[in-house]
């Protein structure tokens, strides 16, 4: 058994349905999960923190993410490339990918993550090179020795270039291989119990480099085994017009036919979704992962936010690949998010406070969780702390529920709790070296890139 009290927190933002802002108050966090909540708690604990002039919230939930991008990041030769010509150069890079390269890059990104108050990751790997090893098995290790919470997909391609797909031929594999590998990653790390740290989802990688085939039969197994399906659609204009001429359909069309449609389904980007499909979003509850940053970086469009939230769209909030978004700080995705809509929505745009649900409880609720994304008795001790007397603060915490969208935070939170853990403590790791660690991830990714 393991507890951790946190005392007299300055201001708590719950997230949960009554959207309240308590004041003063105690949480009493007993082996990974939140016991007690409230004013001057009566209770002692394995260790004691003092919430005094803290601002706290509910841990940030990641919904998309590529790490193993974090060793091709601000490469100058991609920089002005839009997505499809920008897939097939770094393509020539991904597949020269190995297991130290998934350990080192996965400590790298979900690390920052974790400094700026992610407390679990979604991760979509779908690069699997022959005699990689389990890579996988790789990302949940990293996971662990952060102490993140990590739910990582077994993600594929079928279609190379030779079959009119975007990636080398080195990188696809067969349906087959595909589905049985599918079948053992599940077997062997999905835990489907409340408050799990370890979970699976199948994740195809995008309509125009996969089959037909592969996205009919990882539906048929995900059902089975109880798991959700992600994938990329709607992104870019390019990945419609492929879908029309290809398909004779566009592709949220193309993917119902397939039976990629419902509440366990969650799309990534989901830019160029016309009214009608809107429409059939919020009828099926099916998801879309919001990554503004990428989005602008590729030059692929503006989600339309505002009106999936009118709908009730599911939606969450991601940082996408560290390729196509620099970072990892989901802190700052949020603020950008903020800003974005309101630069084209004006005030139609979500509110600040809006933007964090929907990177705490709208992103829990697209991995088909209700045990994170808010504080509450009962759910998971996953929460972040922010010390209200920063100087980049200074008047702006009389409204907390929106002050991480409308001025952000600079810099690491000052602690990030996950599953009851301390694992970010003043702005710092606490489980690795982060010097070291920086040092070997380096120097692998020297050696990758010069391959």
């Amino acid at each position: 058994m393991s507890t951790l009290l946190i005392k007299n927190i300055s201001q708590l933002v719950t997230c949960d349905d009554s959207d309240r802002v308590l004041t003063q108050v105690d949480i009493l966090c007993k082996d990974g999960f939140i016991e007690k909540l409230g004013p001057n708690l009566d209770a002692t604990a394995d260790r004691t923190i003092d919430g005094s002039h803290m601002l706290c919230y509910p841990g940030l939930v990641n919904t998309h993410h590529h790490l193993y991008q974090v060793f091709s990041r601000n490469l100058a030769k991609v920089q002005n490339m839009e997505l499809f010509d920008w897939l097939k150069t770094l393509y020539e890079i991904w597949k020269n990918l190995d297991s130290d390269v998934i350990r080192l890059s996965s400590l790298t990104g979900m690390g920052e993550l974790m400094k700026h108050g992610c407390t679990t990751c979604f991760d979509h790997h779908y690069v699997f090179p022959a005699h990689a090893g389990d890579l996988l098995g790789t990302q949940f290790a990293a996971a662990d020795e952060l102490g993140i919470r990590m739910y990582c997909s077994r993600g594929s391609m079928d279609l190379s270039v030779k079959d009119g797909g975007l990636p080398p031929d080195s990188v696809v594999q067969t349906v087959e291989e595909i589905m049985k590998d599918s079948a053992r990653v599940i077997e062997q790390y999905h835990d489907p119990s409340y408050g799990a740290m370890h979970r699976v989802a199948l994740a195809p990688c995008s309509p125009f480099s996969v089959s037909a085939d592969l996205l009919r039969e990882s539906a048929i197994l995900a059902r089975q085994y109880g798991v959700r399906l992600h994938t990329h659609l709607c992104e870019t204009k390019d990945e419609e017009n492929f879908m029309l001429q290809r398909e004779g359909v566009r592709p949220l069309e193309y993917m119902e036919r397939l039976g990629w449609i419902g509440k366990d389904v969650w799309y990534a980007h989901g830019i160029h979704f016309n009214d009608e499909e809107l429409h059939v979003l919020a009828k099926t509850g099916t998801g879309v992962a919001h990554c503004p940053i990428s989005n602008m970086k590729l030059s692929s469009g503006i989600a339309r936010i505002p009106e999936m939230l009118k709908l009730g769209v599911p939606v969450g909030l991601a940082v996408d690949g560290s390729a196509s978004n620099d970072g990892s700080s989901l802190m700052e995705e949020l603020r950008v998010a903020f800003l974005l809509h309101r630069l084209n929505s004006s005030r139609e745009a979500p509110t600040g406070y809006d933007i964090l649900k929907m990177a705490t409880r709208g992103s829990a609720r697209l991995l088909g969780r209700d045990d994170i994304g808010q504080i509450a008795v009962g759910k998971c001790a996953d929460l972040f702390m922010i010390d209200s007397r920063r100087l980049e603060l200074v008047g702006s915490c009389y409204d907390p529920k929106s002050v991480l969208g409308t001025v952000g935070v600079r810099g690491p939170v000052d602690y990030t709790v996950v599953n009851g853990k301390v694992t970010v403590e003043h702005g710092r790791l606490t489980t690795i070296d982060e010097e070291e660690i920086a040092f070997q991830a380096n120097r692998k990714c020297d050696a990758y890139l010069a391959m």
